[in-house]
């Protein structure tokens, strides 16, 4: 039976509130005349970030959408005519271009791509989109750049139309005829479809879902528009990376809305601090019931799905069949951006209170401050047009790398930053080009024990085995592609990425970045050591189960800055006794314990004691010379007495520093023990078998 109002509720004037999601809202308070003041604040903080679009580019943007849909009916009318149609028929048969993503939600930024759907009757074959609908954007003088990538998971036709980059997506409908009004959420176009075209027209029908489920869609969009800057300015934007991509943000921004649906958008965004760090994950964040429409799709359901129960932090898409956007989360990636959450709570606390301004929430945080450790990957390839493929690749692989770290027993959380950057070349002479991200990493601080020993050679190893093997049974791989991998303390930093991101330090190795051969890419000052694993097909067919590290004949000395409260060692290259390490002075409030004593008892004999002796046994043969009323020998009694005394103190200061060390006693190289390591699966790629061992002195 239809719902109708009680005879109360009529008298009143009032009727039921139309409830929003699968529960009833949080709160139904009405905004303040505050609250509009700070989101007036928050719409002028946002506009020196460009998230606003001109009146003259959004018009821009509708005329190439409507020339590119003036395109779709006329080709879908071509190919109509080629397959013998009646002529009725062609003139309704229709066609329409859809958009989806952040263009259709409204939350668009300057410069932004247009997600685009191409929907066609079902005599419109895919072929047909691929081959003769290709063939006429080539006879467009504004399409530039254009590619069609057939063989993808979602199978799309990339172009640039008039300066504005459009990805079009195509979906062929159980339809004769395509009409304008046409509602994509109907949930019966799904059936006798196949699964790329329910692909396709799924990120349509999610988009439409989340504006039909939220009770404001102004306030949605703002607040959407501060949340997707926050998370870009936080490094914690990328799906594929396996933090939350744009429908996610999108999603958790309408349950939100939905909880305080008469919020504006500066309460809305202080509300979504409060409830996603209180979440309690894994329980998923659902914007409607899931309903099921009887196609056999597969549908994210724990209770049927084993794998489903391992998703850390699933939100779920609205429209069927219902998926989990957020399978890639890991639980390092998760732990990052709930600490986010957390902080944003408190600067948003701040903003409501008049404590702050709303540029505070923007502010970037420095990743490369934030942690010791970091291991850096290196993504290179000879020409651009293979680096472009190579580096998809590797970064759509960079989750199971962080994934194989976070099972390391010594290791705490794995947090790789977003954002790329390009990377060293190998020398001047060759072409390469390069990319390299960034892994901020934290272990295990071991009470019980003072050294610790981290192996993570099979970790690393593993995905680059991963990346290579998918790469040749793709046929994708050429030679020279290579990945490395390496670790780097936080004070190296600065020797690999660009000024702009961390700036030189004043003070350091006159050394600095050493070239790269063909076996190691080292780039640190002291002897943390690197990793490289190079292009299978520049392998010898036969690999010898040890590979000793390119080094130079004495390995590559550290300078002075490596000494730290934490020393890491490569365990291939040089052997260094434990005696033979250093620790500054000036760090010895760094080390606890024994150890920070003997550091500053050895750091105040060599002021208090040594130096006086040798200025004392000077003054003594200042006067033997007198004695004897010679000369010659008073000088070189004092030549004699000054340079003991200098090595005397250099030795008590720098004991035992190792670039001393090894400039008199030069040590042998010593190979790499990779006997634990386990042979992996036959496959037709060579394995190069590098060893990453660091020991964690604490």
């Amino acid at each position: 039976f239809p719902y109708c109002p009680s005879t109360t509720q009529v008298l009143l004037g009032r009727e039921t509130p139309k409830h929003y999601g699968i529960t009833s809202p949080i709160s139904l308070a009405q905004a303040k005349e505050a609250d509009l003041v700070l989101t007036h604040r928050l719409t002028e903080a946002l506009k020196p970030y460009g998230v606003f679009e001109e009146e003259l580019e959004l018009q821009r943007r509708i005329h190439v959408l409507g020339k590119l849909n003036t395109l779709v009916k006329e080709w879908i009318r071509d190919v109509s005519e080629t397959k013998n149609l009646p002529a009725s028929v062609i003139e309704t048969v229709g066609g329409k271009i859809f958009t989806f993503g952040s263009y259709r939600l409204g939350v668009h930024t300057k410069g932004a791509d247009i997600d685009a759907l191409c929907v066609a009757p079902r005599h419109v074959e895919r072929t047909d989109f691929f081959s003769s609908f290709l063939d006429k954007l080539k006879e467009q003088e504004e399409v530039k750049d254009l590619r069609a990538v057939e063989e993808a998971f979602v199978p799309v036709i990339k172009l640039s139309f008039d300066s504005i980059e459009i990805d079009i997506l195509f979906a062929r409908l159980a339809l004769q005829t395509i009409p304008e009004n046409l509602d994509l959420r109907d949930d019966g176009l799904l059936k006798n479809l196949d699964i790329r075209c329910i692909r396709s027209l799924n990120g349509c029908r999610v988009t439409d879902e989340i504006l039909h489920l939220v009770p404001n869609i102004e306030n949605f969009r703002l607040t959407l528009r501060t949340i997707k800057l926050w998370a870009k300015r936080h490094n914690i934007y990328s799906n594929i990376l396996g933090f939350l991509g744009g429908v996610s943000w999108a999603m958790l921004v309408a349950r939100t809305c939905q909880l305080y649906p008469n919020a504006v958008a500066s309460t809305l965004v202080h509300k979504f601090f409060l409830v996603f760090s209180k979440w309690e994950w894994p329980n998923p964040v659902l914007l409607k019931q899931p309903e099921d429409c009887n196609l056999n799709l597969p549908v994210w359901d724990p209770r049927v799905t084993p794998s489903d129960r391992y998703h850390l932090m699933p939100i779920i898409t609205p429209a069927y069949p219902q998926q989990n956007s957020t399978y890639n989360v890991s639980a390092s990636t998760r732990a990052v951006m709930v600490d986010e959450f957390k902080q944003g709570l408190a600067i948003t606390d701040d903003i409501l209170q008049s404590k702050a301004e709303w540029s505070k929430l923007f502010e970037a945080p420095n990743f490369f401050e934030k942690y010791k450790h970091y291991i850096v990957l290196l993504a290179s390839a000879p020409t651009e047009k293979q680096h472009l493929e190579w580096v998809g690749l590797v970064e759509s692989k960079i989750r199971i790398l962080v994934g194989n770290l976070e099972k390391n027993e010594f290791i705490t959380l794995a947090h790789v930053n977003p954002q790329s950057f390009p990377g060293p070349k190998e020398s001047r002479e060759k072409e390469e080009v390069s990319t390299m991200w960034v892994i901020g990493v934290i272990f295990k601080k071991m009470e019980a024990s003072e050294n610790l020993n981290v192996d993570l050679t099979i970790d690393i190893q593993s995905f680059t085995d991963t990346v290579y093997r998918q790469a040749m049974n793709s046929k994708m791989f050429e030679a020279d592609m290579k990945i490395q991998a390496m670790h780097v303390k936080r004070r190296q930093l600065h020797q690999l990425l660009p000024n702009l991101v961390m700036p030189k330090r004043r003070k350091h190795s006159t050394e600095g970045l050493r070239q790269m051969n063909d076996s190691s890419l080292d780039l640190s000052l002291d002897s943390d050591n690197s990793m490289s694993v190079p292009s299978p097909t520049a392998m010898p067919a036969t690999v010898p189960t040890s590979t000793p590290v390119k080094c130079g004949p004495l390995g590559p000395p550290p300078s002075p800055l490596a000494a730290a409260a934490v020393v890491i060692n490569c365990s291939v290259g040089l052997a260094v006794p434990r005696s033979m390490r250093t620790v500054c002075p000036r760090r010895c409030l760094l080390l606890k314990g024994k150890a920070r004593w003997r550091q500053i008892l050895r750091y105040q004999c060599t002021l208090f004691f040594c130096l006086p002796l040798s200025l004392s046994v000077c003054l003594l043969s200042l006067s033997a010379s007198h004695f004897h009323n010679s000369c010659l020998k008073s000088v070189q009694i004092i030549f004699y007495t000054v340079y003991i005394s200098t090595l005397v103190c250099l030795l008590l200061v720098l004991q035992p520093n190792y670039n001393l060390i090894i400039l008199l006693f030069p040590q042998r190289m010593v190979s790499a023990d990779l006997s634990d390591v386990p042979l992996l699966p036959a496959n037709p790629i060579p394995v190069v078998k590098n060893s990453i061992k660091l020991r964690l002195s604490r």
